[in-house]
């Protein structure tokens, strides 16, 4: 799903498996709506010192009875231990409805991008969404990116990747 679910106002909302979806920032209406979607995690990779960050979002999280994790990845300085941070987390949460989001999905949807390529060991083609619908990362990310790739060929940390 690329398109915006009506009753959402986050920005480049995408569903990337039944149990998945990566946005932007959610708005506290956003929130209380991911009950109906059985959202039972929502992992946030923005500072929450973001611009658009939403002030006691944790708190709003937990009263809808949902887990809230926060990762908070700097954005022109991402770091691979939020990345091993990140995997852990949906393992963590694997085989239930999970929420990811940050400031406008795009440090969300290379994380994405990572834990199909890295931990589902999907083909470059079909990990790239929702990658490809909402960006194409800068000189930084695209950094990020190679060097999580070159760590995964290392035998001595590739298993730490694969679920």
């Amino acid at each position: 799903m690329s398109a915006k679910l009506p009753f959402m106002d986050a920005e480049n909302i995408h569903q990337v498996f039944d149990w998945l979806w990566a946005s932007g920032q959610l708005s506290e209406k956003d929130i209380a709506s991911l009950t109906a979607l059985g959202i039972e995690a929502v992992i946030n990779l923005a500072l929450t010192t973001s611009s658009n960050a939403l002030p006691g979002e944790a708190e709003c999280v937990a009263r809808q009875g949902i887990t809230y994790i926060h990762i908070p990845v700097v954005w022109e300085q991402p770091e691979i231990y939020r990345l091993m941070q990140f995997f852990g987390a949906l393992k963590d949460f694997e085989k239930r409805n999970v929420w990811v989001h940050c400031a406008k999905n795009m440090r969300a949807s290379v994380f994405i991008y990572l834990y199909r390529r890295l931990c589902l060991l999907e083909s470059e083609e079909s990990s790239a969404h929702p990658m490809k619908e909402v960006w194409v990362p800068n000189e930084i990310w695209q950094t990020f990116i190679r060097d999580a790739l070159r760590m995964h060929t290392n035998p001595a940390l590739k298993s730490s990747f694969v679920n």
